[in-house]
């Protein structure tokens, strides 16, 4: 992609909020947000919502139901200016991390958030002493958010006392928080070397990160190989960070009571750990498959045996994998009004009112996301690379940004939509799109297109297992000592090697991939999710082509209630058994079938 067409590509505003950083206007919102957060904790200390001292026997009557009405809904109404805030400064950060001054005003907002997470503890000790059904039958507030209080009360059991809750919550803007940013920084503001055909360019590490797609196998083998070389100069800050991380994440869990990390993860996540063990059976009893899929992927590569890695993400070469950003829209969009025309015309309101920021840049983070922002609307960041891939990205944060349209009438503790169930409505677009180009493709087109849905499936089931293993192993030595940069590469080598086998050659495996991933510096484990939401997902669109009319009348309130409800709860609002190995199972025959055309068809070339 020429320096031209990266220019042209769309970038996200949100002036319209607010003019800038120094204007009259933000600087109110500023104030209001600390005057906000010192009224709600004076009102937390007024109606005593805190937990009642041991031995005292809780009244539940008209004057609880009053306290409760007023403390829920002077919460959600400060949350959500103050997440307002939090996103229109994360614009600027995320794509320009070298500003110093948006970078201390989302400080600012973090220390401030410091104040009012402590808060939602209290609010769980409160819930949990009284009885969420007692507490409904004396107030409406209750009864709207019956869900969420159902899930506050069970927090409470794993929660330190108000005092230790208070302080960890302050500690943190300088411990985990900061650590995290400082990851952030130091890889997005890193670039490197590229030896490529034409010469050697100098370049930002989302766009040497981008060129794993790329047509040229020469460009991917430069690519990777400027990757050994660029990482390592920031791994010692990253492991730095990481060993406070996970530390800090030991000692919090110890002190609120959980088994281990993972069991922090699950309740975090609605997610019970029948359901969670049923879905990791059905994952190992996959790998092989995936495995054998990846081998025959490395024979059309003209490789005898295994995939090195700078082929993972390689186009096949049977087949153009460029699509021009246009393309891609009007891909996208008429995939999504397969649907429906509400979602096909949330594709023109991204653009149109500008939610998207779409080129790779030096200091922008890299990856992509999707952020909840003013009313219903988003702000979409991706890392475009002009590749098939690319829009299958595009159309996985539109797919957020839907759910985001549908969670808009929600209050801020209505939505806060565990990270498994938040891939809902994202997995099914991504969907709708491959199931939408398959209809009209064949022979080489067809396999190209596999081959792009199939490299996706294998990170999201392949390769997040071996996060997942390698995040286990770390937390495991993390309680004993700090790791090194040496025992950090180890430990993502061998989870490698248990999670790819012999489908990935394993001289060739990337030691580094703990220093780039961001989803690794969080207190819990940021990878599962990623997996049951791409199982869930493929689960639910069976259930929509066994009955459309049905499944659309259902949809849209199913994405509203995915903060309200657990995720049994929801499969079962659409007949699915998320408990049984068979429902992953049947998901990943879904993938196994298309592996094996795979492999048909790549014996017709």
């Amino acid at each position: 992609m020429t320096t031209t067409e990266n220019e042209s590509l769309p970038r996200w505003s949100v002036s319209d909020v607010h003019e800038s950083l120094d204007s009259r206007g933000f600087r109110d919102a500023m104030e209001l947000m600390v005057a906000d957060a010192s009224r709600l904790e004076s009102l937390f200390d007024e109606l005593d919502i805190r937990a009642i001292p041991e031995g005292t026997t809780p009244v539940v009557d008209a004057e609880t139901g009053r306290r409760l009405d007023r403390t829920i809904s002077e919460f959600n109404a400060v949350v959500a200016r103050t997440e307002i805030l939090e996103a229109y400064v994360y614009a600027t950060v995320a794509t320009d991390t070298r500003d110093e001054k948006a970078q201390a005003l989302l400080s600012e907002i973090e220390v401030v958030g410091s104040r009012i997470s402590p808060l939602l503890a209290r609010l769980a000790d409160f819930v949990c002493d009284h009885d969420v059904d007692a507490l409904c039958a004396v107030s409406g507030e209750a009864r709207d958010h019956v869900g969420p209080l159902m899930r506050l009360a069970e927090r409470s059991s794993h929660q330190m006392s108000e005092e230790l809750e208070g302080l960890y919550a302050e500690l943190s803007t300088t411990g985990a928080s900061a650590w995290g940013r400082l990851q952030s920084d130091v890889t997005s503001q890193l670039t490197t070397e590229v030896r490529l055909p034409d010469g050697p360019r100098q370049l930002p590490m989302p766009a040497v990160r981008g060129m794993a797609t790329d047509a040229d196998a020469t460009v991917r083998r430069a690519a990777y190989d400027a990757e050994m070389d660029a990482w390592p100069r920031v791994a010692t800050a990253c492991a730095a960070a990481m060993n406070a991380i996970k530390g800090e994440a030991n000692t919090v869990n110890r002190r609120r009571f959980w088994n281990s990390p993972l069991d922090a993860s699950l309740y975090a996540n609605s997610v019970s750990r029948a359901t969670f063990d049923a879905m990791q059976s059905a994952i190992v009893a996959s790998l092989p498959d995936f495995r054998r899929w990846m081998r025959v992927k490395a024979s059309l590569h003209g490789h005898d045996g295994a995939l090195p890695w700078w082929d993972l993400m390689a186009p096949l070469p049977v087949a153009d994998n460029a699509i021009s950003w246009d393309d891609s829209v009007t891909l996208v969009r008429d995939a999504f009004g397969s649907f429906s025309p509400n979602l096909a015309g949330l594709v023109d309101r991204a653009i149109t009112e500008s939610w998207m920021d779409v080129p790779p840049r030096e200091g922008k983070v890299g990856g992509a996301f999707c952020m909840p922002f003013v009313d219903d609307r988003s702000l979409v960041l991706l890392n475009w690379s002009g590749s098939v891939e690319s829009a299958q990205t595009t159309a996985h944060e539109l797919g957020h940004a839907y759910h985001n349209t549908q969670l808009a009438g929600r209050t801020p503790l209505q939505k806060r939509v565990p990270m498994a169930l938040a891939e809902t409505a994202s997995i099914f677009c991504e969907t709708l799109v491959v199931e939408a180009q398959l209809t009209r493709l064949s022979g080489a087109e067809r396999l190209a297109l596999l081959d792009v849905d199939l490299q996706g499936a294998n990170q999201v089931v392949v390769d997040i297992h071996s996060r997942f293993l390698f995040e286990t192993e770390v937390f495991a030595r993390r309680q004993r000592r700090t790791l090194g940069v040496n025992e950090l590469n180890e430990i993502m080598l061998q989870a490698q090697n248990d999670a790819y086998g012999d489908g990935l050659d394993q001289s060739t495996a990337h030691p580094h991939m703990w220093v780039l991933k961001p989803h690794y510096y969080g207190s819990h484990f940021y990878n599962w999710p990623y997996t049951y939401g791409l199982l869930f997902g493929l689960g639910l669109f069976a259930q929509y082509h066994r009955d459309p009319e049905r499944f659309r009348s259902g949809y849209d309130d199913l994405l509203s209630r995915a903060g309200m409800n657990t995720a049994e709860e929801l499969g079962a609002a659409f007949g699915i058994d998320v408990t049984s190995n068979d429902f992953w199972t049947a998901s990943l025959d879904v993938l196994r079938a298309r592996m094996s055309e795979y492999s048909t068809l790549a014996k017709t070339l």
